[in-house]
């Protein structure tokens, strides 16, 4: 159906594009917002248009979804779509720092079939496919084995009380980098409480699902693609055997923040 090398070989591509417009080599950069808070860059939109067009090309029977291109209902229409986040973690990214990534996912059918995330300012590439594993650099990923929630990695910035007994590790700015350490062993556990978009996680969730992570939403429901509204209430991606333990201690959580 797809070559796959050639989609590889775009993906590093990509990820080149950005990291010659990277401010951490020295270049400036032209930044804005697109809403309070939220800012976007040139490279974000350099690196969409390029991917937009080397990606039909190589699938033109895919539809686009991209956070960085305005929505259209025509994507709905067919099985399959291209999900794209050009940069992820585009505050590391303006900042110099180096955790962000190209992002890229193909959808067949609600689920991802593709997820490849480039990270060329660390180095590495990310790829998984459907029933097939995931890699990074060309080694298979084990996901974490770890049998309790206490002791937990958890890639972020602080922790509350109700929280003290899990572990604060390293955290890249990009979301789809940090569910990538689930999948390599880097960390046990990896939440959000807060409505997402389907470009920022599905990459990543295919990643750490193949990996043999636990993959969900925020209440323990199977994410689904291409839906006519792009979001999901939350990711909760973990080592497999503390899923459901995380799940009850969010889910208070969880209904509060959704419904606020």
């Amino acid at each position: 159906m797809i070559d796959r090398q050639r989609l590889h070989d775009l993906v590093r591509e990509a990820g080149r594009i950005a990291l010659d417009a990277w401010p951490g080599n020295g270049h400036a950069l032209q930044v804005w917002e697109k809403s309070p808070d939220n800012p976007v860059c040139e490279a974000d939109l350099r690196v969409d248009r390029f991917l937009r067009r080397e990606l039909t090309r190589l699938l033109p029977a895919a539809g686009w979804l991209s956070e960085e291109t305005t929505d259209a209902p025509e994507r709905l229409q067919g099985g399959l779509i291209w999900l794209v986040d050009p940069i992820d973690g585009t505050r590391d990214y303006i900042r110099g720092r180096t955790g962000w990534a190209v992002s890229v996912a193909l959808i067949s059918a609600g689920r991802p079939l593709f997820g490849l995330l480039c990270a060329p300012a660390r180095g590495e590439f990310w790829h998984a496919e459907a029933g097939q594993g995931a890699w990074r650099n060309g080694r298979r990923l084990v996901a974490s084995s770890l049998r309790s929630l206490a002791g937990a990695r958890v890639p972020a910035d602080s922790l509350t009380a109700e929280d003290a007994d899990l572990v604060l590790v390293d955290k890249p700015n990009s979301i789809a980098l940090r569910i990538a350490m689930v999948a390599a062993d880097e960390a046990d556990l990896v939440a959000t409480l807060r409505w997402g978009w389907e470009w920022d996680i599905g990459a990543a969730a295919l990643i750490a699902r193949e990996a043999g992570a636990a993959v969900s939403d925020a209440f323990g429901e199977t994410l689904g693609y291409n839906k006519p509204d792009p979001r999901a209430f939350g990711v909760l991606v973990t080592a497999p055997a503390i899923h459901a333990a995380a799940v009850d201690r969010l889910a208070q959580r969880a209904a509060r923040l959704s419904a606020g």
